[in-house]
């Protein structure tokens, strides 16, 4: 019989790494999981709360409403209203874990399991990550960019940058390429550009042009691409990216400014995966760590104190309320990710008849690793949903389709547990999560920047639903702001 890694609830260091290698023997041994370089960090809860106000980054640039949230946050927890996060784990190479030191052993155990190897594997192998975001560069940009923004404070002043800040968090959703990679300049070019922004800033900075006179002549802007200015073709319009397109062709903003829309854009280019695979990623996670800590008792190397434990946080993250219950708020990610994630592996080891009729492509193949392997690399959310979602999982979380119009009076039972319902359910399941159609479709299509200069963005409204008028004003008055000059916005029924 094994000797447990740990008897007690404290920990130590030492255990935390004698902890950690037995569960990365299992991770990379049983499970065959492809994982970055792991870097464990265990901090306390007020670094907690801080780098979950900030995007879940403990590295960011200063902006109030990070404050905002955080002291929120902070008097939640402080009466005992909420809990704080087990941990934060960052997409980035290596893969960086940050654990609450007022985890239990157990606990630091289940979140290692979890954030170091199950985000880790996700992270690491997902196509959406792969394909947009970069974990080697990640940190060194998040240093530069907080450094950016606080040399902008002290050389332009802290209300300007702000101001800059406020109307590019406003737009931050719309300010990612969904469809299309964003045009990457050859390094030369990119290179010669950041030489002039320099050249620029150092040539024109005195803190005399503050107090000039009203009449004073301030310095020649710098020279700026050709290229920039010429985006009527086809080839660039109409543009989804509405940041992108400010930061390049804005008639008003400074090269600062400029830099600071790009840093916002491209951290909001950074999280969009995630955005897209809440529930493959956190039902990856924990599947692994439920995986690894039955593996581990099974093996002697936690006790059944510890098993205990583990189990009441497991099944209290994947508690699904029923739907009059009060604490319902929509189908926990968690709870839907893990069952799909176990319900494959059953599909592989103990199909029915109706799995393999489902699923013939790997019902009772008996590996579930490589069939799990091959989702968590090659889908998201919406078509997870669509290609994964069995009639079992249904049936257990009860669901059933709803078909609801504003001018109908009552709902009707569009979709029920038959054959053809449980296609509808899932198709119908699998589209709210499409984050390209829960967030508004806005582009731009033109601007007059010969006579007016007036900006024209249209909304394609998905389901005929318009924008909120109040909000669309607010978020208009942001874009002027980085504009310049006027900003119509149009809506556009879907047909």
């Amino acid at each position: 019989m094994a000797t447990p890694l740990f008897t007690e609830a404290e920990w130590d260091f030492a255990t935390l790494d004698r902890t950690l290698k037995a569960i990365e023997d299992i991770a990379l041994n049983d499970l065959k999981l492809d994982i970055y370089p792991n870097q464990i960090e265990v901090i306390s809860s007020e670094q907690m709360l801080d780098a979950y106000s900030s995007f879940g980054m403990p590295l960011m640039y200063n902006h109030w409403s990070f404050g905002k949230l955080f002291a929120r946050e902070e008097t939640m927890y402080r009466a005992g209203h909420s809990a704080l996060a087990y941990e934060i784990v960052i997409n980035s190479n290596p893969c960086i874990s940050y654990l609450l030191e007022e985890n239990t052993m157990t606990m630091q155990a289940l979140v290692i399991a979890h954030a170091a190897f199950g985000h880790n594997h996700f992270f690491k192998n997902n196509y959406l990550f792969r394909q947009w975001t970069n974990a080697e560069g990640i940190h060194d940009y998040l240093a530069f960019s907080k450094r950016y923004i606080s040399a902008c404070e002290e050389r332009y002043g802290r209300d300007e940058v702000e101001a800059v800040l406020d109307s590019a968090h406003a737009i931050m959703n719309q300010g990612v390429f969904r469809y299309r990679r964003p045009p990457r300049p050859s390094r030369e070019r990119v290179l010669e550009k950041r030489r002039r922004r320099e050249e620029y800033q150092d040539e024109t900075y005195n803190e005399l042009w503050r107090t000039l006179p009203a009449n004073a002549t301030p310095p020649a802007a710098p020279v700026r691409d050709p290229d920039d200015d010429n985006f009527s073709d086809e080839a660039k319009l109409p543009e989804e990216n509405l940041l992108y397109f400010l930061e390049k062709y804005s008639p008003v903003l400074k090269p600062w400014q400029r830099e600071t829309l790009r840093i916002v854009r491209n951290l909001a280019q950074y999280f969009y995966p995630q955005r897209q695979t809440k529930v493959m990623n956190e039902g990856c996670a924990t599947f692994v760590h439920f995986t690894i800590m039955n593996l581990l008792y099974d093996r002697g190397l936690i006790g059944e104190g510890s098993i205990f434990e583990f189990l009441h946080s497991h099944t209290s993250v994947i508690f699904q309320p029923e739907f009059d219950d009060r604490r319902y708020y929509g189908l926990n990610p968690y709870a839907l990710g893990y069952a799909m994630m176990a319900d494959i592996r059953r599909i592989c080891e103990k199909p029915t008849d109706e799995d393999r009729e489902w699923f013939p492509q790997f019902a009772g193949s008996g590996d579930f690793m490589a069939a799990l392997k091959d989702a968590w690399a090659n889908y998201r959310d919406e078509s997870f949903i669509e290609q994964f979602l069995s009639p079992k999982v249904m049936r257990d979380f009860r669901l059933f389709g709803l078909h609801d119009k504003a001018d109908d009076a009552t709902y009707k039972v569009s979709a029920i547990h038959n054959e053809n319902g449980y296609r509808r359910v899932r198709a119908t399941l699998a589209r709210q999560y499409d984050a390209g159609a829960s967030d508004p479709d806005i582009q731009v299509v033109g601007a007059d920047l010969k006579g007016s200069r007036k900006l024209y963005l249209e909304h394609r409204m998905n389901r005929g639903v318009p924008l909120h008028h109040p909000t669309m004003e607010l978020v208009k008055t942001h874009i002027e702001r980085l504009w310049g000059h006027d900003v119509a916005l149009e809506e556009i029924a879907d047909i």
